[in-house]
């Protein structure tokens, strides 16, 4: 059993930065949130006889269908669900990855991956083998070729990173600034995520546009406000486990400074790249009146991903347990006690 270990020096707190207010995009909420919540939930725990009670309460705790409904508000309810499940699905993977050691991630990487490829030949006994090619099978009915081939292509770039990651958590490897981004930006999930955004508005935009430098610098900003925030919100549990794959950890490590001043850094990186966002948004050209209004529905689905993961945070109990809401008034967090 693990025990409490009390800080015998160093901050017991921090002020974490008020994202929620730099952040002026308009929060939605899919009408088909509390149906496609349950009903993956449901999904998530069949067949699954290894998940503990506690395990179960977490899943309940962490409202990923709240916030899939928060960042894809106008999907239908199919394609809603397959969102729902896959962030479901991807926060099992984010905890089965915190325990493995790189044969591990491989492992469940080979199965995953080749259950995307071949969905309907490829067999293995695992449990990840049946849930990816089931909601996989629903996603492919109705998503574009450029949609599914972008949503493959960038979990396999997942896979990759979580395996670095496990190589460094292994080793006792804290990466420096510029590699933990481009590392970072992959280890969060939200390429693929932004994949969905296309699947879940019935989106086909041509490769050529998604690909634009602007479309692209677009995704990053959206997927480094979502990503580093979310190191901010997740520093105070990841301490208290002594895990280190955290921006305001490496900004400690490289330059130097204490927790607070590299909560402040994070903090203004976050701020940045919003403002970033809203620069690219404001300069995109025009590829047509069609097109155009494609690429509208896809920025617009980035910033609904900005603005909804940060009030997710606040509501889900993932970060701050059943304190997010005053969390989110005070932005003082009390820092857990390191577990041995």
């Amino acid at each position: 059993m693990s025990s409490a270990i009390a800080p015998s020096a160093g901050p017991s707190k921090i002020i974490i930065p008020d994202l929620v207010s730099h952040c002026t995009f308009d929060l939605h909420l899919n009408r088909h949130h509390k149906q496609a919540s349950v009903e993956s939930k449901r999904w998530l725990f069949r067949g699954d006889n290894n998940l503990s009670e506690k395990s179960r309460k977490a899943f309940h705790g962490l409202k990923a269908g709240k916030l899939t409904a928060m960042c894809y508000p106008n999907a239908g309810y199919p394609q809603l669900r397959v969102c729902s499940d896959f962030m479901n699905y991807l926060f099992h993977l984010d905890n089965l990855s915190d325990d493995m050691d790189r044969r591990g991630t491989r492992a469940v990487s080979d199965v995953v991956m080749n259950s995307l490829y071949h969905p309907y030949d490829y067999y293995s006994p695992a449990r990840l083998n049946k849930m990816t090619k089931d909601f996989y099978r629903r996603m492919i009915a109705t998503a574009a070729p450029g949609a599914r081939q972008r949503f493959i292509e960038t979990f396999d770039f997942f896979f990759q990173a979580v395996h670095q990651q496990a190589y460094d958590r292994a080793n006792g490897v804290i990466p420096d600034l510029e590699s933990y981004i481009a590392q970072r930006r992959d280890t969060s999930g939200c390429k693929p995520c932004w994949a969905l955004i296309e699947y879940a508005n019935n989106l086909d935009i041509p490769d050529e546009v998604m690909d634009h430098p602007l479309i692209r610098s677009l995704g990053e900003a959206a997927n480094d406000l979502v990503t580093w925030s979310n190191d901010i919100f997740s520093y105070n549990v990841e301490q208290s486990k002594g895990d280190t794959h955290n921006m305001i950890v490496v900004v400690m490590n490289e330059q130097a400074v204490d927790l607070q001043t590299a909560v402040d850094f994070v903090g203004d990186l976050c701020k940045h790249s919003i403002d970033r966002f809203n620069e690219d948004r404001h300069n995109l050209p025009s590829w047509g009146a069609k097109i155009d209004r494609d690429v509208e529905v896809y920025v617009n689905g980035l910033a609904d991903w900005i603005v909804g993961s940060l009030h997710w945070s606040f509501e889900s109990e993932r970060y701050f347990g059943k304190s997010g809401r005053d969390v989110k008034t005070s932005r003082v967090v009390n820092l857990l006690p390191r577990r041995a």
